[in-house]
Order: structure tokens, then C-alpha cells, then sequence
């Protein structure tokens, strides 16, 4: 379970997040909707323990994300979009044993788990490759697997379509649906009304780094009686919002 507790970041003069909170279920897809720009991004970036918050806080299995940061790593996977920070000297293989011991896993246990995620995301292959001439489809399959590793059971997923063909996005879509079968907690960020609508069971809409509104899908349909999920974006964050 993931539970956000009025969540803020400022920079200087600009308040990137304001007080955001709301409480993720185990075997949950939360989608947290919102612009370019929104704030998006700045929470994952505080939930994933890499920048740290102004005030609030979030417990992360119970662990207080600001109190215990080194703990709270250890339990997340982390997948960000665009670039896939991936080693091209290294192999498919070596980049995700190195997460893996970076979390801290035995080398036999890294080698089982490597196998058995090559074989589920059907890298074998190319397991043995080096990556830096992968498409980017291939790419984002190590990503994959280097994010969940060490079998973490929440999920903080920052739009991890950007910039990919759709056989990629694909990929990525049948990764989460395949996690969250599996009890997986997830966070989910887009701008994609139709990936939000494809992968989650709850949705928050942020704006100018605020959370505008929570609900299921069809509790935001039936609230606005509308079952166009963007012309309720429109209508919450307005066709011109800027940030």
C-alpha cells in the first residue's frame, strides 16, 4: 500500500506539488493524469526517494518515505520514459545483474531471476547482447526487468511510453496488467487519456500541482455524465491550462 500524506515541493519561488495526498491499495493501478508540466513527475520523483519533499510525507508499506528513504528504496521498482539509462558496453544480462546487486540480491539469485524474466519478456535471444545497438523496443525489455528485479511489490511508473513504437508500448501495457495480476501496488503517470482508461482501476487528475479530483473511471464518468474521459480532462483543467 502506498499512502501519500500532503506531499509539497517548492523550488525557490515555485510550488511544483501543493499537499498532495491520496492512499494506493494493494493490487491497485493508480493513474495520476495531468499535463506536461502538472507535477507529475515531481511526485513520482519524491515517492521513488530521489529528490526529497519540502513537508509531507508518504508511508510506502509502512515505511515513512522521509524517515526511512535507504528502506524504502529497496521495496520500489522505478521505470521512468524516454531515456532508458541502460549501459550499451554491457549486455542485456550484465545491465540487469548490476541492479540487482545494487538491491543487494545473491549472485545465484540475480542468475535466476535474470532467467526467468529473459523467458517471460522473451529477450533469450539476445540476453547475452550487448545493448548499445537494441532498438528501443528491446531497450525498454531490459528496462523492464531491471526495474523488478529484486521482485519489488510496488511500482512507480513514470510515463514509460514516451517516445515508443507501439509494439514497444505494447510491451509496457502487458508488463503492468502482468504486475498488477501478480498483487503488484502501481503508480502510473501519463497524458494518455486511453492508456489511463486501458491499465487503471483509480485515477487522479493533477493540475498546477494540485490533485483536482480522485476517482474510478466510471465514478468520473458518472460524476461528470460524460464517458469521454478527455472532455472531463477539458472540463477540469481547461483546454488552455498552463503551468
Amino acid at each position: 500500500m502506498i499512502q501519500v500524506k500532503n506531499l509539497t515541493k517548492k523550488y525557490k519561488e515555485v510550488e511544483a506539488v501543493k499537499g498532495v495526498s491520496f492512499t494506493v491499495e494493494e493490487g491497485t493501478v493508480f493513474g495520476l493524469l495531468g499535463e506536461n508540466g502538472a507535477g507529475k513527475t515531481t511526485t513520482l520523483r519524491m515517492l521513488a526517494t530521489m529528490i526529497k519533499p519540502t513537508s509531507g510525507t508518504a508511508l510506502i508499506n509502512e515505511l515513512d518515505l522521509v524517515d526511512e528513504p535507504d528502506n524504502v528504496r529497496g521495496r520500489i521498482g522505478i521505470l521512468f520514459g524516454g531515456d532508458t539509462g541502460l549501459y550499451d558496453r554491457l549486455t542485456a544480462r550484465e545491465n540487469i545483474e548490476y541492479f540487482g546487486l545494487l538491491n543487494g540480491m545473491s549472485k545465484s539469485d540475480i542468475s535466476k531471476r535474470v532467467d526467468e524474466l529473459s523467458k517471460k519478456l522473451d529477450m533469450e535471444e539476445y540476453i547475452d547482447r550487448r545493448v548499445g545497438k537494441f532498438s528501443k523496443g528491446m531497450k525498454q525489455k531490459v528496462s523492464i526487468a531491471r526495474s523488478i528485479v529484486h521482485d519489488p511489490n510496488i511500482m512507480l511508473l513514470d510515463e514509460p511510453t514516451t517516445g515508443l513504437d507501439v509494439t514497444s508500448v505494447r510491451i509496457v501495457h502487458e508488463f503492468i496488467l502482468d504486475q498488477k495480476n501478480e498483487g503488484k501496488t502501481i503508480i502510473f503517470s501519463s497524458h494518455s487519456m486511453s492508456e489511463v482508461e486501458k491499465l487503471c482501476d483509480v485515477v487522479g487528475i493533477i493540475n498546477k500541482g494540485k490533485l483536482i479530483e480522485i476517482s474510478t473511471l466510471d465514478g468520473l464518468k458518472n460524476k461528470f455524465n460524460n464517458n469521454n474521459l478527455e472532455d472531463i480532462f477539458v472540463e477540469l483543467v481547461g483546454e488552455k491550462s498552463e503551468y
